[in-house]
């Protein structure tokens, strides 16, 4: 049997892979290199275990990744959701890898809150003969940076676990400090464990967390199509943009569809679409203005104009923009406002404001261009909900999205991505984009089982999704949709075609909440509360229940309302109807995407 040549050999000097990526595939390639030098397949004898908190998907690809890199190395891999994991299921692990993001303020994605909880019961087992190690993504703009990683990470310490490898938090950019914590990790387990080689036919396969009950299918790194992403966006052409709302809203929804050509991208109902947006020509002219620059400069082998345009977040100044804009003019308002120490004060005093007005309030302090750079985050792609399915439309993915505009007479301001698509991208034009899975998050797989849908304004995009993929798939189980805004008469987007749902039998009730229509406001939750028996008895008769939309205030609304509705059809007191709802999310019958 042949064997390969060195690692040096197989990946040229020129190769285009960063540090961190050559890493992993060093020991990739290494893996299958003693496989060229086994006689016989052999049975790992040490198994690592992946679990994973996520929210978007990102973590769960991660942890593919992992089982991947361990079955190359010789090692068993297993990957599973965290709460799908019990306390004493984890006693009985020997390695353990944890991958999660952190939700919200510091919160526990949606599918380790209670994994989370478990592990912090006074009787939960010690973990004295685990090893394990954790992989927090993150986003330093967030006060609580990587919370939910550094909770678990103490916790297992506290329990006695052995750390074989320091915590790693990663930013928004995540891929390069994921890979070389994933090749260090997975160097160390195998040679620790004597590793040598990939498993056999005969030996344990790398699996990966199983498919949720309600949720989309295979995992990111098996999907066709799954080559394109935020380094390498796929250029798909819009082929359709226009306006959902009235033109008397208040509101700009927009429905756009772009052709997924030769891409091989396959997504499902409940994924979600990342748009790589470009900066507005006419902030970064203003912003270059102000400066005092041509745009012509060179940073990092890049015009500025290019990068300005392209690679930085010129809306949403950093954390560390404000830190030394605070330095620099500590009796600024700026600086009185951080110096009360109150997050909610800064964030309503940062509200509307973007780097341009922070550097015209500092006056003559303000940092000039070599300085301000390193200061500007990398330019994120936005993540949309996907609001079509692939069985009623294959080649093409809808997108439903609010532009954002605001301001005044003075300055106007306005979303990154939701005003590039609007304003600047002409259809025939093309966008980069790429698919964020979400196996969690879509229609139940049992066609017969009832679906309850809460989303108000563009919450309702994955809905539309999910309806289109039950009456193309024949699923006979009963739809119900909650759906509102402001006003019906100019918000009710995608009011003709509910109504053709309707009239079909594939939508069976539709809910709705038109806050602002009469003098006391009602809400999506005001209708659940209000018809409190009859969605009890759906749950009962094994109804999902998913939720799309705002995080922060709708999202938690709507939880509170569910857990008023099973505590008053149940009779038995707030505390079952908390256990009840965890009984639900354990079944992936409680299911969100919230952001």
């Amino acid at each position: 049997m042949s064997v390969l040549p060195p690692t040096g050999q197989l990946i040229p000097v020129d190769a285009p892979f960063s540090a961190a990526q050559e890493s992993w595939l060093a020991g990739f390639i290494a893996g299958i290199a003693a496989a060229g030098t086994a006689t016989a397949p052999s049975t790992p004898t040490t198994t690592v275990d992946v679990l994973y908190g996520t929210q978007t998907g990102n973590a769960e690809f991660l942890a593919d990744q992992l089982v991947a890199g361990a079955t190359a190395r010789g090692l068993g891999g297993r990957a599973r959701a965290l709460d799908d994991v019990t306390p004493e299921e984890l006693a009985g692990m020997s390695h353990v890898l944890v991958v999660t993001s952190t939700y919200g303020e510091g919160e526990m994605p949606d599918n380790a809150g209670l994994f989370w909880d478990a592990v912090q019961a006074s009787t939960v087992p010690r973990l004295e003969g685990l090893q394990y190690a954790v992989l927090g993504l993150g986003d330093t703009s967030y006060d609580e940076f990587c919370q939910a990683a550094k909770l678990l990470d103490t916790r297992f310490e506290q329990l006695g676990a052995v750390r074989v490898h320091d915590r790693v938090d990663c930013d928004v950019d995540f891929e390069d400090p994921a890979a070389l914590w994933t090749a260090a990790v997975l160097d160390r387990i195998a040679a620790e464990t004597g590793a040598a080689g990939p498993a056999g036919a005969t030996g344990a396969t790398a699996t990966t967390g199983t498919t949720a009950a309600g949720g989309a299918g295979s995992t990111r790194a098996s999907r066709p199509g799954s080559e394109w992403t935020k380094r390498n966006p796929y250029p798909a052409r819009l082929v359709e943009n226009r306006l959902l709302s009235d033109p008397r809203s208040a509101k700009e929804i927009r429905h756009y569809e772009f052709d997924l050509g030769d891409s091989g991208i396959t997504y499902a109902a409940g994924d979600a679409l990342a748009v790589v947006p470009v900066n507005d020509d006419s902030l970064v002219d203003h912003l270059l203005e102000h400066l005092g620059a041509t745009g012509d400069e060179v940073f990092d082998g890049r015009s500025v104009r290019d990068l300005l345009r392209t690679d930085r977040e010129v809306r949403a100044p950093s954390k560390d923009l404000i830190a030394d804009l605070v330095q620099r003019s500590p009796a600024s308002e700026l600086a009185a406002v951080v110096a009360h120490g109150d997050k909610q004060e800064l964030d309503r005093w940062l509200w509307g404001r973007d780097v341009l007005d922070l550097l015209r309030d500092a006056g003559e302090t303000a940092p000039g261009l070599d300085e301000l750079l390193p200061f500007l985050r990398p330019l994120q792609a936005r993540q949309y909900s996907i609001s079509s399915s692939p069985l009623a439309h294959p080649d093409r993915i809808h997108l439903t999205v609010a532009s954002v505009r605001y301001g005044d007479d003075h300055r106007k301001h306005s979303g990154v991505a939701s005003t590039h698509l609007a304003d600047r991208v002409q259809v025939g034009d093309e966008v980069g984009v790429y698919l964020q899975p979400n196996a969690a998050f879509g229609v139940p797989a049992d066609g017969d089982a009832p679906l309850i849908m809460v989303g108000p304004g563009t919450g309702i995009a994955p809905f539309r999704g999910f309806l289109h993929e039950r009456a193309a798939s024949g699923a006979t189980g009963r739809n119900w949709l909650f759906f509102g805004d402001q006003h019906r008469d100019t918000d009710f987007v995608y009011a003709d075609e509910l109504a053709a749902l309707q009239a079909e039998g594939v939508l069976t009730r539709l809910d709705l909440a038109f806050s602002r229509d009469q003098a006391e406001k009602v809400y999506v939750q005001t209708r659940m509360r209000e018809q409190s028996r009859e969605l009890y008895a759906w749950l009962e008769d094994g109804a999902t229940f998913t939720v799309c939309g705002d995080a922060s205030r709708m999202a938690k609304d709507v939880e509170a309302a569910l857990l008023d509705v099973i505590a008053t059809e149940r009779g038995r007191g707030a505390d079952d109807a908390v256990d009840y709802l965890a009984d639900l999310r354990r079944a992936k019958r409680y299911v969100r995407d919230v952001y």
